[in-house]
């Protein structure tokens, strides 16, 4: 009884912590290597800014689309004096601004020309991390004129400077360490995504809430997992795209409908494995908007290394978590005395923050 209880005080203890399931903190920054000069592309959210470069001039709570095309010119200024690059050993400032650009994802675009180009080394920095709060990512990729990958890196606020040796990326050896380089960091990034996804977890909980034993849940596990990752591979190669003002609002939906259920039809719901693939497929389109904010491409050959690796970090945070939770759900299940409480406290809280999740993303956006 005093661990059913503990678990719901936790849940709803952390409840105002769970509020933003998804907070700020990706950006990218492509970087292409023409023959007179050098393109350089950053990608950021719009929220990443507003505290520096406030742009709700009339203080109604919403950014217009008048008063984002009156900020472009202070984003500009801003991006401008925040990245630094050095061609080989001499600094060199932008020439040409490409204009900014946002997109549907609330994200912002700036490109900068710059008139030279390197020979020998390129160095690169991004003091615009330094701005930003602890954990924000930045995924570096220079590109030769045809598009050839030479460098991918995640700069973050203690790595905030990139150098590369022209021609050292071309060998074996260069290939081998960038290669294992990107799926490191792409791996890092799925678990960190899963384990702070607090929407996702909190619907394989409320899915998991109501299984006694390993084989139930494995088979919930496996097959949210089977349909998030042909999702996650459809949208991050371009195949199928869903907008996110869609795909945000239907996972809140997704943890409103399992927990009501739960409350409902009790610890044997029929069909949970096939209503767990449905509610899956569309969770994959929500981790491939980490790859959407990061400007990642299909376009380009190296979109299947990071793809791979973050799905792989996806799964190893997912059973990380699951197999912490599922011995203390299975004993409390176990428990007369405690079985229907935990399940239906437990799922009255996360219904909560469905709700809230629902509604911040629709009607209070």
């Amino acid at each position: 009884m005093l661990i059913c209880r503990s678990v719901i005080v936790t849940l709803l203890v952390l409840y105002s912590t769970w509020c933003y399931a998804h907070p700020p903190g990706l950006s990218s920054l492509d970087v292409l290597i023409k023959d007179a000069q050098v393109e350089v592309k950053v990608t950021f959210a719009l929220q990443d800014i507003e505290a520096f470069l406030p742009m709700d001039s009339d203080l109604d709570a919403e950014v217009s689309d008048a008063e984002r095309e009156s900020a472009k010119p202070a984003i500009v200024k801003l991006m401008a004096e925040q990245l630094k690059l050095v061609i080989d050993g001499q600094e060199v400032k932008p020439v040409e601004f490409g204009g900014v650009n946002f997109d549907h994802q609330n994200n912002a675009q700036v490109i900068f020309s710059y008139a030279a180009a390197p020979q020998k080394k390129l160095q690169i920095q991004s003091n615009f991390l330094s701005l930003l709060p602890d954990g924000h990512q930045q995924y570096l990729t220079i590109r030769a004129a045809e598009g050839r990958v030479l460098q991918e890196k995640m700069l973050g606020k203690q790595s905030v400077q990139a150098d590369l040796e022209m021609g050292v990326s071309e060998t074996i050896e260069g290939s081998s360490v960038s290669l294992f380089a990107t799926f490191s960091d792409f791996f890092k990034l799925g678990v960190e995504h899963i384990v702070t996804g607090y929407d996702h977890l909190l619907f394989l909980f409320a899915l998991l809430a109501v299984t006694h034993s390993f084989w139930p849940a494995i088979k919930i596990i496996t097959f949210f997992t089977v349909a998030h990752s042909i999702t996650l591979a459809c949208a991050g190669l371009n195949l199928v795209e869903l907008p996110s003002s869609f795909v945000e609002p239907f996972i809140a939906a997704t943890i409103v409908y399992v927990a009501v259920e739960n409350i409902i039809r009790g610890d044997h719901p029929k069909g949970r494995h096939w209503l767990t693939f449905g509610f899956g497929l569309v969770h994959g389109f929500g981790f491939a908007g980490v790859l959407r904010e990061l400007d990642i491409s299909s376009g380009e050959a190296g979109i299947l290394m990071p793809l791979l690796s973050f799905n792989l970090g996806i799964e190893t945070g997912q059973i990380v978590v699951a197999s912490i939770v599922l011995p203390m759900i299975w004993w409390l299940n176990s428990r007369v005395e405690t079985a229907e409480k935990f399940l239906k406290g437990c799922s009255f809280v996360v219904s909560l923050m469905g709700i809230y999740w629902l509604l911040e993303r629709t009607v209070l956006q």
